[in-house]
């Protein structure tokens, strides 16, 4: 959720009435984090749904610890940490307790195991209610998956961001978690809106990413002309060709998109009737198919996670 930081100019109001505007059109799943504008991304969303948190599945994480310097950075798994994040990210938020709680980056000084004993004591004292992980590796997901029930795992997947398909769904799918995928719009290039660098805020994080930059981003352009021209032919926007393919690729799967109030309120409402039409994938699926969750597979957060993946555009 890049409301508070990262992408140019922010405006509080204009995120409230966005986050409200998609509580109005059935949008129930909120992903934030604590170091998303040190903070202050939290804070704004829990003034966003004030006098509405029962209408919202929220989602929050923790592990990426900020100095004064905004570059300056760390990892922190923990056990002591775990607590002290999520007793602030309440406070912040200003609620009683927290749907789905990640851990934002996996510690590689603290082992995951350690780490999610202290997130499963969350759940024991009522603070939390399902466990994630976000960027894990699958040997890392399936150990702690074994502490603790993992219902979800956050990672980016896109139509230009396939590489959770080769590891990391089998794994999650085989052990019953759900995925939830962030910049299904490719931070907002498959939407075919920035055609320049200049087209980005000065102080936009994006100018420096490698896909926004020189010859890569020349290339990039001729992608999305492609997707334009697809979209096109079936009467819809870049962007919601993008995201519903994101929504194609599973039930299990919840794309989490959007900034801004307009966007939110042009793409949402066509995904169902364009998403329910299977053949329509086939020109712009042409890699290898992703493997399905077996019937036998074990579903030891099948009922959990039903209930945020109920979150759907």
């Amino acid at each position: 959720m890049g409301m508070s930081e990262f992408y140019g100019t922010t405006d509080e109001g204009e995120s409230i009435a966005t986050i409200q505007r998609a509580l109005e059109l059935g949008v129930d799943f909120l992903d934030t984090a604590d170091m998303y504008g040190a903070g202050a991304n939290e804070r704004l969303v829990g003034r966003a749904i004030a006098g509405r948190r029962e209408q919202v599945v929220l989602a929050t994480k923790f592990g990426i610890v900020r100095g004064e310097d905004p570059m300056d950075r760390r990892i922190s798994g923990r056990p002591e940490y775990v607590q002290e994040a999520c007793e602030a990210s309440l406070r912040r938020l200003e609620v009683d307790h927290i749907d789905l709680y990640y851990q934002h980056r996996v510690d590689p000084q603290v082992p995951i195991e350690e780490t999610v004993g202290a997130m499963a004591r969350l759940v024991e004292q009522g603070k939390v209610r399902h466990l994630g992980l976000s960027e894990a590796a699958p040997d890392t997901i399936r150990r702690a998956h074994a502490v603790h029930p993992i219902c979800a795992l956050q990672t980016e997947y896109s139509l230009w961001s396939r590489d959770p398909e080769e590891e990391v769904l089998p794994t999650v799918r085989a052990l019953g978690i759900g995925f939830v995928a962030y910049s299904p719009l490719g931070r907002g290039f498959l939407t075919g809106q920035i055609q320049s660098p200049d087209d980005l805020a000065p102080d936009d994080f994006r100018r420096a990413h490698p896909r926004f930059t020189g010859d890569n981003f020349r290339r990039n352009l001729e992608l999305v002309d492609r997707v334009r021209e697809i979209a096109a032919e079936r009467g819809v926007t870049p962007g919601q060709l993008a995201q519903a393919w994101v929504l194609h690729r599973g039930e299990d799967i919840v794309p989490i998109p959007a900034r801004s109030a307009g966007p939110i309120s042009r793409r949402t409402s066509p995904l169902t009737r364009f998403a329910c039409r299977p053949r329509s994938w086939r020109v712009s699926t042409r890699r290898r198919r992703t493997a399905r969750r077996p019937a036998s597979a074990t579903r030891t957060c099948r009922r959990s996670t039903a209930e945020w993946r109920s979150a759907r555009w």
